[in-house]
């Protein structure tokens, strides 16, 4: 595939809002001039509501005489409606294997498709000079939000696209590395990008952090963005929807162990069974998940499972869907791990893996070398209520099959928050993911069966 258009970053220094808002970077020879600027803190006393309203007066005054387009984007969701997957996913597979690929506003432009591809290349390479040990799941879920994101933001604007016309972006309070490089592959694509950052700069490293240049507005403050209204709206870009919100299942009751001192085990002793105190000990390794919106405020909790070393944690999709960002609690650490990676996910299975930057004790997943048996003993952990790391025995009472998938029923209680837990048998092997209960029955809990479970962790464990 053959880079038609070459883009060139913040050529001349941006000294102004107004310098920013006034340029329209030329287009020759196939060389586009695009800006990136971060404007950092506020003045104090200024209305920034009253400069913003001006702004945005100004420029559709200009998109109104057709010499540019602009848009002030919002949050943006966190992933695309399942609906949209299967499109999204297919342009992935057009990116791996060296062809254009394209957004749902717009399909068939190649030259646009040439563009986006290289600049969706781009970003991923950016990704990969900050993240360690990115996964080939961890870039295509990446791409797939840039793509959303690029419908989202763009929308109908991208139907008279061209390389020559020009494109503002503004958005505001920009902190998440996926977002800032999602922003940066919008100049990729011939657009100029503001980030008003008045309360905080963007958290990430300095060589991304370099991608944009710097115009210094005052110190940094607490001041509200007004709502963006325009005069004149876009259509919305057919199949682009807002991601749907998950409810966690919720259940009963929940019986909680105290954690005894124990020494660690010599991996001689890891196949005998152990008493209950033993397993309780296994609750280090168990997390709690504080589910948080667009608006970063707590919108529902569930539980997960570390599973790898590298800071991979398992749950249930339905813990995770609709999440904006997830804050991670550990078990005898007092930080807060604050994460919006989900690495995978499957909604079928019921399944999704997210990471926090940190080391972690994984706990192992059964490889099936006995027959899981009707009355066998486990025990489950997990946050039911919110209440951090409570453990529960009971017996498996039996094996169901629900929408095709395989599925161990347990009565160790499990009870809202338990959603993602642990089922462990007694050698404190993971055998299943707790994922419903029954509030009309007694002790009635569903979990993903471990089969399921190596299938959907290949890769990560260890």
């Amino acid at each position: 595939m053959e880079k038609v258009i070459t883009y060139r970053h913040n050529v001349m220094g941006i000294q102004s809002l107004d310098a920013f808002l006034g340029i329209k970077g030329g287009c020759h020879m196939g060389r586009r001039d695009v800006y990136f600027v971060r404007a950092i803190g506020w003045k104090p006393g200024a209305a920034l509501a009253d400069v913003i309203a001006e702004i945005d007066r100004r420029m559709e005054q200009e998109m109104e005489s057709k010499r540019l387009f602009y848009w002030r984007a919002g949050r943006l969701a966190f992933m695309p409606p399942q609906e949209d997957m299967c499109f999204y996913e297919e342009q992935f597979a057009a990116l791996k294997s060296g062809r254009e690929m394209y957004v749902k506003s717009l399909k068939g432009n190649a030259v646009f498709g040439n563009a986006l591809a290289f600049a969706c290349r781009d970003a991923l390479d950016k990704y990969r000079l900050i993240k360690k040990n990115v996964t080939q799941s961890m870039e295509k879920n990446l791409a797939i939000k840039l793509l959303y994101w690029t419908d989202s933001v763009l929308g109908g604007m991208l139907s008279e696209w061209n390389e020559r016309k020009c494109y503002k972006v503004l958005a505001d309070n920009v902190v998440r590395e996926q977002e800032y490089l999602f922003y940066y592959m919008l100049t990729m694509i011939g657009c100029d990008v503001l980030l008003f950052q008045s309360r905080e700069d963007i958290r990430t490293a300095d060589e991304v952090k370099c991608l944009s240049q710097e115009l210094k507005l005052g110190g940094f403050c607490e001041t509200a963005f007004p709502e963006y209204r325009p005069y004149h709206g876009r259509k919305p870009v057919s199949g682009v929807k807002p991601a749907p919100e998950g409810k966690p299942v919720s259940r009963i009751r929940i019986e909680q162990v105290r954690k005894p001192e124990s020494k660690p085990e010599s991996k001689a002793d890891a196949s005998r069974e152990k008493s209950f105190e033993e397993l309780a000990l296994l609750a280090s390794s168990i997390v709690m998940i504080e589910v948080h919106d667009r608006g970063g405020k707590p919108a529902g909790t569930g539980s997960g499972v570390m599973i790898g070393k590298d800071g991979f944690i398992l749950t249930n999709n339905h813990v995770t869907r609709g999440g904006y960002s997830f804050s991670v609690r550990i078990e005898e650490d007092s930080a807060v791990y604050r994460t919006n990676e989900i690495i995978k996910y499957n909604s079928v299975f019921d399944l999704s893996v997210i990471r926090i930057d940190r080391r972690l004790s994984p706990l192992p997943v059964y490889r099936g070398v006995k027959k899981l048996a009707r009355g066998q003993k486990v025990v489950a952990i997990g946050s039911p209520l919110g209440l951090f790391n409570s453990v529960s025995d009971g017996i498996i009472s039996g094996f169901r099959e629900i929408d095709s998938v395989d599925m161990i029923q347990f009565t160790a209680p499990i009870s809202h928050g338990s959603s993602g837990g642990a089922v462990l048998n007694m050698q404190g092997e993971i055998i299943g993911i707790s994922t419903a209960g029954f509030d009309g029955g007694q002790n009635i809990n569903l979990a993903v069966g471990y089969e399921t479970i190596n299938l959907f962790v290949r890769g990560l464990t260890g």
